[in-house]
């Protein structure tokens, strides 16, 4: 009984009304949009910016790469730059260890005043 109670005031229920309270169909639009634009500008300033400024700087950081710069690499190997090369950069790990890295790997420059 309650189930056709719904049924009849469904159907009781018109087509809305024609003409006003519709409002401008641009406005509806936009207003619909703008949630969209928002979070796109969100993602770009919290997430996408700082990214491209982090990269800025690593790749200006590999650029200005010496012989004698303390560094780390992304794997963790603390070592001293021994020779630079376009795309590829020699580490001195321990006396007489030198090992070949990607230039990418490198991770950071050490501060001079950081212990070995």
């Amino acid at each position: 009984m309650y189930f056709l109670n719904l049924i009849s005031d469904a159907y009781a229920m018109g087509p809305p009304p024609q003409g006003g309270g519709q409002g401008d169909p641009i406005m509806g639009l936009l207003a619909s949009l703008l949630p969209l634009v928002l979070i796109i500008a969100v993602f770009y300033f919290l997430l996408i910016r700082p990214q491209q400024k982090r990269a800025k700087e690593h790749r200006q950081m590999l650029e200005n790469l010496k012989r004698g710069d303390r560094v780390i690499t992304v794997g963790g190997v603390y070592g001293v730059v021994e020779s630079v090369n376009p795309n590829t950069v020699v580490l001195k790990i321990a006396e007489g260890v030198k090992v070949k890295f990607s230039k990418q790997s490198v991770a950071a420059i050490r501060p001079a005043t950081d212990e070995d």
